[in-house]
């Protein structure tokens, strides 16, 4: 467990570092947006899935602004990719944007994904709160049982962070076989919207 402490504890290092480096939360800033970290890292439940999450909000969502905060931070050359997609006239009302890092040695990959929302809409604040909630009921005990489930995952296999919560929180959940086996009872699709 201790190892997998460890490797929890660079990663999250080495996010806030990167978040650091690409001036996130400023650039967005700059265009009148307010920049939230939600997701694993804010939970403090990073583990083998380098992703770094946060929900930006703007009262309008204007596509090229979103763009060119984008562009500024695509600006540094260890942004590979970036994938864009216009939720702008669906109930979530966003842009989503994924950006892809690759720092200077070949295991320093990170998926950096932000979504621009609406101000007011559907998902406003709705994702701060879940990581907030996580937060509160996490005891040291689940923690590293939510670590050790993400860490003995197969690589190959996507498995959403916050259904490893509801597995343990909620499900008692305890081994990698029993969280398969969870899984099969209580599919996801969509956005999972459980909180504890």
């Amino acid at each position: 467990m201790e190892k997998i402490l460890d490797i929890a504890l660079e990663n999250q290092k080495r996010a806030y570092e990167v978040i650091d480096e690409l001036r996130i939360v400023d650039i967005w800033r700059s265009i009148g947006a307010d920049a939230h970290l939600v997701g694993s890292l804010k939970t403090g439940l990073l583990m083998k899935h380098k992703d770094i999450d946060f929900h930006i909000y703007s009262p309008q969502v204007s596509v090229s602004e979103s763009f060119a905060a984008i562009s500024r931070i695509a600006e540094n050359s260890h942004i590979t990719r970036i994938e864009y997609g216009n939720l702008l006239q669906t109930e979530e009302q966003c842009i989503e944007w994924h950006l892809f890092y690759c720092g200077e040695n070949v295991d320093d990959l990170w998926q950096i994904d932000m979504i621009h929302i609406v101000k007011g809409s559907l998902y406003d604040g709705y994702f701060e709160k879940v990581a907030e909630r996580i937060s509160k009921v996490l005891t040291p005990e689940t923690r590293g049982m939510i670590l050790k489930l993400k860490y003995e995952t197969p690589d190959d296999t996507k498995i959403m962070g916050i259904e490893y919560c509801r597995a343990v929180l909620e499900g008692g959940v305890s081994s990698y076989g029993e969280l398969t086996e969870w899984r099969k009872c209580n599919p996801v699709s969509g956005i999972e919207s459980w909180m504890p």
